[in-house]
């Protein structure tokens, strides 16, 4: 499994959001759409406010691959399912990376629907 270099872990990780295009089956991306992203671990991941019936997160499902621009990173990537274990350690990540925004908006990647949709991105 390929991982990612300390550098791009670092501006990926640092980055304020990152935007994200899954791939279709026909190997044509779909929009880019823009989403907070966090570092955890040696690895990044993302979660769809909406749950999972947001297009976008729809639409990694069905390949598991597509693309991510960030920091300066744009790199093709995997689209790794994840279980519950991390839960708790990302819903901290994102309370430190985004606390200084409302709580409304915070609260929004730290419910369960939320959750159930956390993403691992692995590079390809």
């Amino acid at each position: 499994m390929t991982q990612w270099t300390g550098d791009e872990l670092t501006r990926i990780g640092s980055a304020e959001e990152l935007e994200i295009a899954a791939q279709r089956p026909d190997g044509t991306r779909r929009d880019r759409v823009t989403i907070w992203v966090v570092p955890h671990g040696g690895h990044v991941y993302v979660r769809s406010v909406n749950g999972p019936g947001a297009a976008w997160f729809r639409g990694t499902q069905a390949t598991h691959r597509g693309r991510i621009w960030a920091g300066g990173v744009e790199k093709d990537v995997t689209f790794a399912d994840v279980g519950v274990a991390v839960d708790g350690e990302l819903d901290a990540a994102y309370r430190r990376k985004y606390a200084r925004y409302p709580a409304s908006n915070l609260n929004s990647v730290l419910t369960p629907q939320a959750r159930s949709t956390t993403i691992k991105l692995v590079p390809a």
